[in-house]
């Protein structure tokens, strides 16, 4: 058989193979509204499209928490929908509609980081919300002290002592992806471990907007786009990549990023049992043999 008749035998079987999207018949005929919702497909559809969905948030926030471009966006959306098929054993066509619901997911992503980051700041770094003169100073003054040198990123913020190991990281990683042994960080383990880089240059970024809310010293709601952030993300985004590159001779940065994930899978109540339990629980070679000697003794 020719390489071509061979390449066209395999392309009609793929295609033969691959199932449409369906949506569910709605009883009075009615059509669908424009907002269409997962829950409006048939159960092969849904199960596929909430598969791709939590693998595409995972790979935007470890990939391009804030995409160059559209088409770098849709390649990423494509790549988890591919990989859902797989996991599901299903090839269902990737429809414009599907791809669409998983776009919108990129914002929607970084959004609940930012809402979930929130109260986790204002806690940690002591912001109050006060009409008091004394009180609004005293949250500017915090403001300004935080950015300056990034000082927010340090485990000793006023010391600045221990780069990149405040607190405040790893308790967003917890909650956001290691809240349980469902979640994402835990089903989709893959991506996490170790800590992404551009995943951590996302979260210093979400606490500087969620620190910036607070720059006129009373609680501001700023939105977390792209246009306004994307640069703020590039710029925390290359001092990781220059400390990286600095610390390599003592893998500073690599025992970061494999720390995180260790404390969040902890966290989210992973506990790994190190092999050497079950070699220790194994029976030996000899106790087998004194055991056939005991017998042959009787």
């Amino acid at each position: 058989m020719s390489a071509t008749r061979a390449s066209k035998r395999l392309l009609d079987t793929e295609e033969a193979a691959t199932v449409a999207m369906k949506m569910k018949k709605l009883s009075d005929g009615s059509h669908y509204p424009s907002r269409v919702k997962v829950a409006d497909f048939d159960d092969v559809s849904k199960d596929i499209l909430v598969t791709a969905i939590s693998l595409f948030r995972c790979l935007i926030v470890t990939k391009a928490p804030f995409p160059d471009s559209i088409a770098d966006e849709t390649m990423l959306g494509k790549d988890a929908w591919r990989e859902a098929c797989q996991l599901k054993g299903v090839n269902i066509k990737l429809t414009p509609l599907a791809i669409k619901m998983l776009l919108k997911c990129t914002s929607h992503v970084r959004g609940e980081l930012k809402t979930k980051m929130r109260s986790l700041t204002r806690t940690f770094f002591g912001f109050r919300s006060s009409e008091s003169r004394d009180i609004i100073r005293q949250n500017r003054d915090l403001v300004e002290a935080l950015k300056d040198g990034s000082s927010f990123v340090f485990k000793d913020w006023k010391a600045k002592t221990g780069i990149y190991k405040t607190e405040l990281l790893q308790d967003g990683i917890n909650v956001m992806w290691f809240a349980n042994r469902n979640d994402e960080g835990i089903v989709y383990n893959q991506f996490f471990n170790p800590m992404p880089i551009k995943l951590i240059a996302l979260m210093l970024t979400t606490i500087e907007c969620c620190i910036d809310e607070w720059m006129q010293g009373v609680k501001e709601d700023i939105r977390f786009t792209a246009i306004t952030y994307g640069s703020v993300y590039n710029n925390h985004l290359n001092s990781l990549q220059r400390f990286d590159e600095r610390t390599a001779p003592y893998k500073l940065f690599e025992r970061i990023c494999d720390n995180l994930h260790d404390v969040a899978r902890f966290h989210a109540g992973v506990v790994d049992t190190p092999t050497t339990f079950s070699d220790a629980s194994r029976i030996s070679d000899e106790a087998i043999e004194d055991a056939i000697r005991e017998h042959q003794l009787q």
